[in-house]
């Protein structure tokens, strides 16, 4: 870039007239050189001083009024600024010119005039000139001056200016030079704290070759407001991230039956923590409710939304409800907690007895099921909508859950991508699963890997991956169960007692033990018989950690602990149950009935 056209380029008074003229349409045309006398040295000084180190600058001509000083006698004759006939002022007696005719202009001094050092020496920016291939220094402003103190002319740049070496700009410098177009860096730093904006910009001087102009101005203020909201911003996250982990399950209930594992990645420091959740609950008798979740948003707010669903669907599953009906008290408190919030639900429950998971999805991606062979199942509808909606009537489906199968759930940051359909999402997850093997642990390390979840992604992702380990050997010597449908009348109890003990007899239980669950069967058996209908049945199961008796019924009325009244003659069975046992409950079977169960612990 020729020095004199970046002169011309300069913001100024001159540009600002020169605008101005043209909105009046006034030409603007670049006069032909004027004539000096001989005392004009034509560099655009008159103080009489050495040759300025900085060229003077060509081609600006359109000046205001304002803006420049009138002419003299000294100056010699000029071109006008308007066309190219000389400006002369008016005859005396005649001071408005002849009749129509537009007020004559000042003669406007071309650039050449103007001392483009002392221009550069006012501007606030740090400006440093230099030359040749080795970046010789030409001059320095004063602002450079006054932000790094003097700098030798003539020296090399990366000798006499180590800020610029701080910038990293020689680099640059050197890439001007070569491709002669001007670049710029944004906030950059120096080991004295400031910050900078530099642009570079090629020249020409003449007698001296090419050269760069280093433009830089100081960013300090904005560059440390930006840093001040950075660490803002990431604190917030932070804070977001610890409350929600902090409200995630700090270790994992594992079933006797079931091998579970589960991953939470939160997104990169660029994307907001999320709403993503999940849990696992054991229900009693064997049985473990299965939940994960996305509350839609992010920060603070979504991990706050998340904490409340999560403690009210632990609530909720205490009540022993089937998933459709927890899902329904779950859409309704969603609304109650923030009509705004949307939130996504899958909740499934595994009973060891069936051999399945029964499930209800509010809005979530299907789960899915890894068989034995690498068959890979989606679960079906039902799907109702998201949870705050209100008014849908949430319904369960099921699907098979055998023993060496595998179910994973997850939430959409797994498998959305942008520009991308999320249905290829899940079924490049189906291809992962299908293919990973191992733990539970492993296999969620795996399909995090195979969707390329990292550290830098854009969303957080929750998984929790469950196994229905397939038992050999020994392992399958302690899992067992027996049943007994309970016929007749009176005698039913008689014959419960007799089974009950000859399994329990079979298991080799301690005769303390032992005892104690022929009792417990004698009450829950009683019970079933007093207050219930057929069909009836009794369950006994063993696992490697406890002893679990269940008895079902056709009648759907839950029993309850009271205190039975020195008179009374009933009302005992429950409270010797719960007295005996490590825990017991009841719940509505599907299709109407009931189940009441205890629990043993066995010992270690």
């Amino acid at each position: 870039m020729n020095f004199t056209r970046w002169s011309a380029r300069l913001p100024g008074t001159q540009r600002r007239a020169a605008a101005r003229r043209s909105d009046r349409g006034i030409s603007t045309a670049p006069p032909r050189p004027a004539q000096r006398d001989a005392g004009d040295r034509g560099d655009g000084r008159a103080d009489g001083r050495g040759e300025s180190p900085v060229p003077a600058a060509r081609g600006e001509t359109a000046h205001d009024e304002a803006d420049c000083p009138a002419p003299t006698a000294a100056d010699g004759p000029e071109t006008s600024a308007v066309g190219t006939a000389p400006a002369t002022a008016p005859a005396a007696g005649d001071p408005a010119g002849p009749p129509g005719a537009a007020a004559p202009l000042p003669t406007a001094p071309a650039l050449d005039d103007v001392p483009l050092r002392e221009i550069l020496g006012r501007l606030p920016a740090l400006v440093v000139l230099t030359y040749g291939s080795d970046h010789r220094v030409a001059y320095v402003n004063d602002a450079y001056t006054a932000a790094f103190g003097p700098r030798p002319i003539g020296l090399r740049a990366a000798d006499s200016c180590p800020e610029l070496a701080e910038l990293s700009l020689h680099p640059l410098m050197d890439q001007v030079l070569r491709s002669g177009r001007p670049r710029t860096v944004k906030s950059r730093k120096v080991a004295s704290g400031g910050s900078y904006t530099v642009t570079c910009l090629p020249l020409e001087l003449p007698g001296r070759g090419s050269g760069v102009l280093v433009f830089a101005a100081d960013v300090t203020d904005h560059a440390e407001a930006a840093e001040r909201l950075r660490a803002s911003e990431r604190r917030q996250r932070e804070m977001a991230v610890t409350l929600q982990r902090s409200l995630l399950p700090q270790e994992l209930e594992q079933p006797d039956d079931l091998r579970i594992a589960a991953t939470y990645q939160p997104g990169s420091e660029d994307a907001a923590v999320g709403g993503d959740w999940y849990d696992v609950i054991t229900l009693g008798a064997g049985r473990t409710a299965l939940v994960i979740g996305d509350v839609m948003g992010r920060g603070v707010r979504a991990a706050a939304v998340m904490g409340q669903l999560r403690t009210a669907v632990r609530a909720y599953a205490r009540l022993d409800l089937p998933p459709h009906e927890v899902l329904q008290l779950l859409d309704g408190l969603a609304a109650e907690i923030d009509a705004s919030q949307i939130a996504t639900c899958v909740y499934a429950v595994h009973d060891p007895n069936e051999g399945r998971l029964v499930y209800a999805s509010a809005g979530h991606l299907p789960m899915l099921v890894r068989d034995e062979d690498g068959t890979v199942r989606r679960a079906a509808e039902p799907t109702g909508p998201p949870l705050g909606t209100c008014g849908w009537l949430h319904s369960s489906g099921t699907i098979a859950l055998p023993p060496g199968s595998s179910a994973v759930l997850y939430t959409d940051g797994l498998v959305e991508r942008r520009g991308e359909d999320i249905d290829e999402g899940v079924a490049s997850l189906e291809r992962a699963l299908a293919g990973a093997a191992g733990s539970p642990q492993v296999v969620c390390d795996r399909l995090l890997r195979s969707q390329g979840v990292t550290a830098d992604h854009d969303d957080d992702v929750a998984v929790l991956v469950v196994q229905h380990p397939c038992r050999t050997g020994p392992a399958a010597e302690l899992f067992h169960n027996a049943a007994l449908d309970l016929l007749g009348g009176t005698e039913a109890a008689p014959r419960a007692r007799a089974f009950a003990s000859g399994v329990m007899a079979s298991w080799r239980f301690s005769p303390e033990l032992h005892d104690l669950g022929v009792l417990a069967t004698s009450e829950l058996v009683a019970n079933s018989l007093q207050h219930g209908t057929p069909p009836m049945r009794l369950r006994l199961r063993r696992t490697d950690r406890r002893l679990i008796i269940e008895v079902t019924d056709g009648d759907d009325h839950l029993p309850r602990r009271r205190r039975a009244e020195t008179e009374d003659e009933s009302g005992r069975g429950i409270s010797i149950v719960a007295t005996i046992a490590s825990s017991w409950g009841c719940r509505r079977t599907p299709g109407g009935g009931k189940a009441v169960w205890c629990e043993f612990a066995l010992p270690v």
